[in-house]
């Protein structure tokens, strides 16, 4: 879905363990190393552990891949089964023809197994086992494991076993009664989750792999994927595809921290506060008691002021009482400065009646010097009627901006509630919104904890019937716009206007798109011919702009 819209080839972020996309963290070089070394050089067993999702299944994938050619594998991916099902297993995966009467029978499939593995070491071959999701084997599974290492000649072990799994593999190999095991193991690795600096590599590296040649993670969502994966590559993945996911939905090229809390949101199932509030609500913590502490300080010292001089007052004499003026208040208090503005979740509760749609319409209307009537049917259909269409999608900032008209934002608060906001004006920090009477600057990392791309706006469509244009097609609207993106883009007018949508004007139409951070199709859709109107602006149309008071975040 969003694949073409950051200029990849395919998804980066499956979950499912590609070899193409294995990052080596320290870690996992040093695990996979190892891993080939035992398959050329050692015996007995490999064991290899991680914590869910730290991509062990994944180097295994890549083991596969640089597996010297004179190794063969069999490779277990459900261990659980029973010692004569593990055995048959391990059969079907060399391709050994088992006799019907023996598939059941434990000595049968070990004879089979240890002449195969005669005639392979002679052979020069290597054999080797890996088990996957191995904390899942049996007791009597793993001793029949256990076995499998006594088929050896003289001089070396005919069969190399790795054993693959997560934490509690360990535990259950650290048993009294599994000693005999645990001594043979010859190498312990374990993977740990990724460093910061190498959960920002591993997000780099699969978008590089996916065909990515721009950065579309900012650094300092890729801060926030390190904190909210705590490392763990198969969380990242989930994490980073359902931000991309909601950065294409509103068409922002750039994923921003907020993108990545709200996809741990939706992966976690719950909200996903952002790192500062902790440090924030701390320090107001803080702050508030020593505000009480400095507070009691005060009105103590206060009184033994006031007590002192009025003690003073009392014994001087009447002389100084007719020369002197009188001490009336002993404590001058500082004028007290303006109070802070009210946060926005309390100003969309205060100024329910004036978020409605109806009265988001209205002011709509007024901005574009039009009548709406709420008892008139519906207001897209008073905006046609009166010669304006409506445009109804999610979006993003960038996309509003772009399209630079005033708009109606739906905002769902703490509660739960939405609010139809207007916003009238937009600037990189602040989005000024029309609320309770007034026009006010919103910063935008605040408003955009209630908005989630949601968005209504008119324009004035400058052809008959609204359509997009594209190549191939031919008449007076292809001509116009081919006259008037000619004049946006500041070009020579043309000594005769074609009304056919050929190669020229699908170049015009990219050129214009890329200038204005749209898709550059060379489809002249609804949003080029709204920001071409917005460019031209022949009607005086309604834009984003305006002074306004603050609101507090």
């Amino acid at each position: 879905m969003y694949t073409s819209f950051f200029g990849l080839q395919e998804k980066p972020f499956a979950i499912t363990p590609d070899p193409r996309y294995l990052y080596l963290s320290e870690r996992h070089a040093e695990a996979l190393a190892h891993l080939l070394y035992g398959i050329n050089e050692a015996g007995g067993f490999i064991q290899l552990t991680g914590e869910v999702g730290t991509g062990k299944t994944t180097v295994i994938r890549s083991l596969l891949e640089q597996l010297p050619g004179h190794a063969e594998v069999a490779l277990i991916l459900n261990p659980r089964v029973t010692p004569a099902e593990f055995l048959l297993t391990i059969c079907e995966e060399l391709h050994l023809q088992v006799p019907e009467h023996g598939r059941d029978s434990t000595k049968a499939l070990m004879d089979l197994l240890g002449h195969y593995l005669l005639e392979a070491h002679a052979r020069g071959r290597r054999v080797v086992l890996i088990v996957d999701e191995a904390q899942n084997l049996s007791p009597q599974t793993l001793e029949q494991v256990r076995l499998l290492t006594n088929l050896e000649t003289a001089t070396t072990k005919l069969l190399q076993i790795i054993l693959i799994g997560q934490e509690e593999l360990r535990t259950l190999l650290e048993q009294p009664d599994l000693r005999q095991l645990a001594q043979r193991i010859t190498g312990r690795y374990h993977l740990s989750p990724l460093s910061r600096e190498e959960s920002a590599g591993y997000v780099k590296h699969r978008m590089r792999v996916a065909g990515a040649t721009a950065e579309a993670f900012t650094p300092g969502a890729l801060k926030e994927v390190h904190r909210l994966s705590g490392g763990i590559p198969r969380v990242i993945n989930v994490v980073c595809d359902r931000a991309l996911l909601g950065a294409f939905t509103r068409e922002d090229h750039r994923v921003g921290s907020g993108y990545i809390r709200q996809a741990a949101a939706e992966v976690y199932g719950r909200p996903v506060p952002a790192p500062w509030l902790r440090w924030a609500t701390i320090s107001a913590v803080t702050a508030s008691l020593a505000l009480v502490a400095f507070g009691g300080w005060s009105l103590l010292a206060n009184r033994e002021a006031t007590t002192r001089v009025a003690t003073a007052g009392s014994s001087a004499t009447a002389s100084q009482a007719d020369t002197a003026p009188a001490v009336s208040n002993a404590v001058v208090e500082a004028a007290p400065g303006p109070p802070p503005p009210p946060p926005l979740d309390e100003l969309l509760v205060q100024n329910a009646n004036d978020t409605t749609t109806e009265a988001a319409l209205g002011k709509l209307f007024q901005r574009w010097n039009l009548a709406y009537a709420p008892n008139r049917g519906r207001g897209c259909e008073q905006a046609t009627a009166q010669g304006l269409e409506c445009l109804f999608q999610k979006g993003s900032w960038a996309q509003l901006r772009t399209l630079n008209r005033p708009a109606i934002l739906t905002l769902t608060d703490d509660l739960g509630s939405t609010h139809q906001v207007l916003l009238v004006g937009l600037d990189d920090e602040a989005a000024t919104i029309d609320l309770g009477g007034a026009t006010r600057a919103v910063p935008i990392a605040s408003i955009s904890r209630y908005w989630f791309g949601d968005f209504l706006l008119l324009w004035r469509p400058p052809l008959a019937v609204v359509k997009s244009l594209g190549p191939g097609m031919r008449g007076a609207e292809v001509k116009w716009l081919r006259e008037n993106l000619r004049v946006a883009q500041g070009l020579p007018e043309a000594a005769q206007g074609s009304d056919f949508y050929d190669e020229e004007l699908t170049r015009l139409v990219q050129d214009f798109q890329r200038e204005h951070r749209l898709n550059a199709d060379g489809v002249a859709g609804v949003q080029t011919q709204i920001v071409l109107d917005t460019v031209l602006n022949p009607a005086n149309s309604p834009t984003l702009g305006g002074e306004a008071s603050s609101v507090g975040g």
